[in-house]
């Protein structure tokens, strides 16, 4: 069974970012072009080159990427073409990203809401999909994920839920293949999404934080088989991370690292059912907390590792 960690967007090693923006009002105010927008594009791509060198040369093979690659390219009032002219450089990423076996895929932000009541919301959403969905692509992801929440709680759970399934099915069958669904820390737990996923078919991300966060009392031994088995022809994805603090107000708050006991206990849980499995660590202090709970690992337990993020059980 193996086990490959990864990191969200940014690595503290590097004197880089992926996700430099503009604002609408500075854009207009400034009198910028859709020029000054794919100037900034071309550079957020310089550096996810760069990242993804990074990741290739320590190892990394599980990756997030921003969803801040592009300024403005989901702006209601803004349009342009943000693939074709700087196609030849998602295909230079595309490249390494291929070569050296790295998985990548996004997570769009809190604005895409795919249930909300409010229809500008939802249509600005499709749109927020279609944008990743397009920037996976131009990289040549040949299975490309999306996760997304699954949303409002306006007028009910339940009706919330079937404003979800509505709407997911109004998407293009392009972006219904990408989407996975991650249970979340206040409203939709464990058995929410998973019935949710069953029903539209989709993959379920366990978000092991949120499950403490957020439970109805669950045994998360009894659900892991069930959310593994939602996975098909890919490895299934996990997230990890460890509260800011076991007070009430921070323990939703993701820590800078990884509680390495807490993390050794969770995979115990996954080891009978002998499958690979790569877990996605959210804590902020990124590629540091990666490199850090490997280090710990390696000193807490006999776990065989292959190389720098992938440990065999």
């Amino acid at each position: 069974m193996k086990i490959r960690l990864g990191y969200v967007a940014l690595s503290k090693a590097l004197d880089v970012t992926s996700s430099s923006t503009i604002t609408y009002t500075n854009y207009v105010n400034k009198n910028y072009t859709v020029d000054k927008l794919l100037k900034i594009t071309n550079s957020n791509l310089d550096s996810l080159k760069e990242i993804m060198i990074y990741n290739a040369r320590n190892n990394y093979h599980f990756y997030r990427l921003t969803s801040k690659l592009v300024p403005l390219a989901t702006h209601d009032k803004v349009t342009f073409d943000y693939i074709k002219p700087l196609i030849n450089k998602y295909k230079e990423i595309g490249k390494i990203i291929k070569k050296n076996n790295i998985r990548v895929d996004t997570h769009p932000d809190q604005y895409a809401v795919l249930n909300s009541m409010d229809k500008k919301i939802v249509k600005n959403t499709m749109e927020i999909l279609e944008y990743h969905y397009k920037i996976l692509k131009a990289l040549g992801i040949n299975k490309p994920i999306i996760i997304l929440h699954v949303g409002s709680m306006a007028g009910g759970k339940k009706a919330s839920i079937t404003r979800f399934i509505n709407n997911f099915n109004k998407l293009p069958n392009h972006i219904q293949r990408c989407i996975a669904v991650e249970n979340d820390d206040k409203v939709y737990n464990v058995k929410d999404v998973l019935e949710l996923c069953n029903k539209l078919n989709l993959p379920m991300v366990l978000d092991y934080h949120h499950f403490m966060c957020n439970n109805d009392g669950e045994n998360i031994e009894e659900y892991l088989p069930k959310i593994l088995n939602t996975w098909k022809n890919i490895n299934p994805k996990f997230h990890f991370s460890s509260p800011k603090s076991k007070l009430k107000k921070e323990f939703r708050s993701h820590h800078d690292y990884i509680n390495s006991d807490d993390f050794i206990k969770f995979i115990e849980l996954l080891k009978p059912y002998n499958k690979d499995i790569d877990i996605m660590l959210e804590a902020k202090a990124k590629d540091d907390a990666l490199s850090r709970l490997v280090r710990e690992l390696k000193y807490k337990t006999n776990y065989e590792f292959i190389d720098e993020s992938t440990l065999l059980l």
